[in-house]
């Protein structure tokens, strides 16, 4: 069973059989969300994921960020600069890329506003843009 199945934009079917799904200001307890806080919240997820499934290709998709002062003021460290509130660590499996093998798979890390299993036509156009022959792995059972 997966938990949702999304068509990428090449045409190709992949379905998401893991989720971890993450405040991405979780445990923040001092300062606001700046450019120097987010880069660091974002390669903490991407080293998170590779950690976790180091025997997996990890594609890290770049998250929007907002200014929702502008792109002037804020304090010491800046402008105040949001992510989505949601950080993803997903892993993706599909058919093989190459016919002697069983599978492929691919780890994605990243951000969405609401915490919702992305499926369909309703998952971020950035998921669905997947490059998955040039990023994905194959496995054998």
């Amino acid at each position: 069973m997966s938990l949702g199945r999304i068509v990428l934009t090449s045409g190709r079917s992949i379905e998401l059989t893991e989720l971890r799904m993450s405040e991405t200001y979780g445990g923040m307890l001092e300062g606001y969300p700046c450019k120097r806080v987010n880069d660091r919240r974002v390669e903490w997820f991407q080293r998170l994921a590779e950690r976790a499934y180091s025997s997996r290709p990890v594609h890290f998709v770049e998250p929007s960020r907002e200014y929702p002062d502008g792109s002037v003021g804020g304090g010491a460290f800046g402008p105040v600069e949001v992510l989505p509130g949601v950080a993803c660590i997903g892993v993706f499996d599909s058919g093989a890329l190459d016919r002697a093998m069983d599978g492929s798979s691919l780890v994605v890390v990243w951000f969405q506003p609401e915490p919702v299993v992305p499926a369909g036509e309703d998952a971020d156009l950035a998921l669905r843009g997947i490059r998955w022959e040039e990023l994905a792995q194959d496995y054998e059972l």
